[in-house]
């Protein structure tokens, strides 16, 4: 099995900036892909961003493409996402997630999730 354990979230003005990490642990591959994906108050969980765990492309959704940065390692098997000039409209519960082969946009697509970490931008 695959554990996703996620750390960074927290209360950040707006215009400031937050670093995600998502470690992995348990048996995988370097074939797996990594994403990120939010879920607001009263809205779907939607994408967020996309990394390739064994190369080196990286997507993204419009919302967030120039101020969050995805990135990995795969020494330590860890996904980060770095966020700058973060608006009260980023507020979310902030999930990683992970699958074998290419990476994905579609949630549902993905294998394992982790337990998710709160994200709060005040204005």
């Amino acid at each position: 099995q695959v554990q996703l354990l996620e750390s960074g979230g927290g209360l950040v003005q707006a215009g400031g900036s937050l670093r995600l990490s998502c470690a992995a642990s348990g048996r995988t591959f370097s074939n797996y892909a990594m994403g990120w994906f939010r879920q607001a108050p009263g809205k779907e969980r939607e994408f967020v961003a996309a990394d390739a765990w064994s190369g080196a492309y990286t997507h993204y959704a419009d919302s967030v493409k120039g101020r969050f940065t995805i990135s990995r390692d795969n020494a330590k098997n860890t996904l980060y996402l770095q966020m700058n000039s973060l608006k009260p409209e980023d507020t979310a519960v902030y999930y990683c997630a992970s699958k074998p082969g290419g990476q994905s946009t579609s949630l549902r697509a993905y294998d394992y999730w982790g337990q998710g970490t709160q994200v709060t931008v005040s204005s």
